[in-house]
């Protein structure tokens, strides 16, 4: 089960996608997790997934 805290939902799936997994989809059907609910608790703080870096990185605001 992920935590509900975005923050340290951020630090995990991060941490997973550095150390355990070449990617969002290998990991979410390795841990049995959904990778659009990933994605959207993530988006809430500003974070997508980049692909290419295999990690969610800040949203950059081009204000």
């Amino acid at each position: 089960m992920l935590p509900k805290d975005a923050n340290i939902l951020l630090s995990l799936i991060n941490t997973w996608l550095r150390d355990r997994y070449s990617s969002l989809a290998e990991l979410c059907a390795a841990e049995g997790e959904n990778e659009d609910e990933i994605k959207a608790a993530l988006a809430v703080i500003g974070f997508r997934y980049d692909k290419p870096l295999n990690a969610f990185v800040a949203v950059k605001n081009e204000n």
